[in-house]
């Protein structure tokens, strides 16, 4: 109010002015009050609950990653306990030849290749062999998947390719890449 006092005589002024300076003095004020106070608080609020909704989210993610973790944990729990319940003396080699035998499609394998990968941080390899077979009927293959899928050894067909031998007579060409883990 001094200030005001100092530099505007309000003397000087008649009635309705001085109200108008007074006027203008509390809508400074109040346009002051809302700027570095009401503002503030609101942006300050807002911000609070963006917050909250990207925390939110975040959690979801995290509750839904502990769920796959916890399904990962529980399928190799369950791959060491078939690992485990192997014969003694198991190969992948030899399990895929006595299968064809036991199909009947032991003569019409042209080459066997197997090999074996170390998993890193792990005691686990995986065993693979990729097999060609030559002039086999659709109905042999099925039988040797079929074979291969529902073992109890924990095998699986990993990539299979598949070409026509000759028209007339229904055989095909097989190439075929089967893996599975050891310890």
């Amino acid at each position: 109010m001094e200030f005001i006092h100092k530099y505007l005589n309000l003397k000087k002024l008649n009635r309705r002015e001085k109200y108008i300076v007074y006027g203008v003095g509390c809508l400074l004020g109040l346009l002051i009050i809302v700027q570095f106070v009401i503002w503030p608080f609101f942006e300050n609020k807002n911000q609070l609950a963006r917050n909250l909704q990207t925390k939110k989210v975040e959690l979801g993610q995290m509750r839904d990653l502990q769920a796959q973790y916890k399904a990962l944990e529980g399928k190799m729990q369950q791959s060491e306990l078939g690992v485990k319940k192997r014969q003694k003396g198991f190969t992948l080699f030899s399990f895929l030849d006595q299968l064809a035998g036991q199909v009947g499609i032991k003569d019409r394998i042209s080459s066997m290749k197997p090999s074996k990968t170390v998993q890193k941080n792990s005691n686990y390899k995986i065993s693979r062999v990729e097999m060609k077979l030559d002039a086999i009927t659709l109905e042999q293959l099925t039988a040797y998947l079929y074979g291969v899928e529902t073992s109890t050894n924990m095998v699986m067909v990993k990539k299979l390719s598949i070409s026509k031998k000759d028209q007339k007579e229904g055989l095909i060409n097989v190439i075929l890449q089967v893996e599975t883990v050891e310890a």
